[in-house]
């Protein structure tokens, strides 16, 4: 805002953002009229205030910084503070205890009853608070509420804590169980990993097997090879041996018949 103002007493043409009339003519200035006189009053005002400010550069710095957002992060990613357990120490169950221990070095022991004392008396004097029917009935609701606090205080704030410790419980049971799926994810995923690591061991097993199984079909199929050609040449050595049966039965035969004709007359 300053440095609008400084800039539209400087330039003619935004005057009119400094002074609430519209920008005088030519001839309404030449006439001096109020309208007029109230402008170059006003510029007067804002040249001043201007100078001012430039003569306190650092304190016009520090309010326009002061003007930024001092947080700019995310307020919902802020951490959480944790809940007490037990609410604050009081006293005549509403005046909380900081109160009594910040007037203690000060005022000592009956400091704090006596400025209690002291501004009821001095609203009451002045009339700032004025007694009426209102103020019986709120002794009354007051009475009957530290009655009902006093009574039933004790049981209402029982039920409450268990209440309140069935749901930390049910609280606690789902955190537990959040940690251990995680801790099972955990050691899922280091076996998975100690896996991977041996995985070159089962690729190096598998390529062995495989170079296992092509020996063993290599040397099946030698053995096939050697096995046939043993079995076409124990057939030609049969087959020779036959051949020579049949030839050496058949010269005996013949053989025979020679002789046995030339025997017989």
């Amino acid at each position: 805002p300053y440095r609008t103002l400084f800039r539209s007493s400087r330039d003619p043409s935004l005057r009119h953002l400094v002074s609430p009339w519209p920008p005088l003519s030519g001839t309404q200035r030449a006439q001096g009229g109020p309208s007029a006189r109230s402008g170059t009053m006003l510029s007067r005002v804002a040249l001043s205030s201007a100078s001012a400010l430039k003569l306190s550069a650092p304190l016009t710095v520090g309010v326009f910084h002061a003007s930024r957002p001092l947080h700019v992060g995310q307020p919902c990613l802020a951490p959480v503070p944790p809940l007490p357990e037990k609410g604050g120490k009081v006293r005549h169950g509403l005046i909380p205890e900081e109160f009594f221990q910040f007037l203690y070095p000060k005022t000592g022991v009956t400091g704090p009853y006596v400025f209690g004392t002291g501004l009821l008396l001095y609203l009451l004097s002045k009339e700032i608070y004025v007694v009426n029917h209102e103020t019986i009935a709120g002794v009354s609701i007051g009475i009957a509420v530290i009655y009902g606090i006093k009574k039933f205080g004790p049981q209402v704030a029982a039920f409450a804590d268990k209440l309140n410790e069935e749901k930390v419980a049910r609280v606690q049971d789902i955190k537990d169980a959040s940690i251990n799926a995680f801790e099972q994810a955990i050691a899922d995923e280091n076996k998975e990993q100690w896996r991977v690591e041996g995985r070159h061991y089962l690729f190096d097993a598998k390529r062995n097997n495989v170079v296992m199984l092509l020996e063993t079909n290599y040397r099946e199929r030698l053995l096939t090879v050697y096995n046939e050609v043993k079995n076409r040449l124990d057939y030609q050595v049969n087959l020779q041996h036959v051949k020579f049966r049949r030839e050496q039965d058949h010269m005996v035969k013949w053989v025979e018949n020679h002789v046995v004709q030339s025997i017989t007359p």
